[in-house]
C-alpha cells in the first residue's frame, strides 16, 4: 500500500481491535494520502464518525475498484 501516490486510493479494513466504534471489518475506506503518516506506518482515511483519523496499516489492504464503484465512494452529496 502506498498512500502517497496522488490517485485515489482504498482500502479493505480487515482487523479493528481497539477501533470496533470506528472501523467495520470488511468494509471499503478511502485513504487521504499522508506521507508522514505512512513513515509511521499508519494510514489517514474517513472513518465512521465521518472525520479523517490514523489507523494502524496492518489494519488495511490495499484494493483496486472498478471506475464506476470509485465515482460511487467519491461522490459528495
Amino acid at each position: 500500500m502506498n498512500p502517497n501516490e496522488s490517485e485515489i486510493q482504498f482500502v479493505l479494513c480487515i482487523k479493528n481491535e481497539n477501533y470496533s466504534a470506528s472501523l467495520e471489518v470488511r468494509k471499503i475506506y478511502q485513504i487521504i494520502p499522508d506521507s508522514h503518516a505512512a513513515k509511521h506506518n499508519l494510514v489517514r482515511i474517513i472513518d465512521e464518525s465521518g472525520e479523517d483519523y490514523l489507523y494502524p496499516a496492518a489494519y488495511f489492504v490495499a484494493i483496486e475498484l472498478p471506475k464506476e464503484a470509485e465515482t460511487a465512494f467519491t461522490a459528495t452529496t
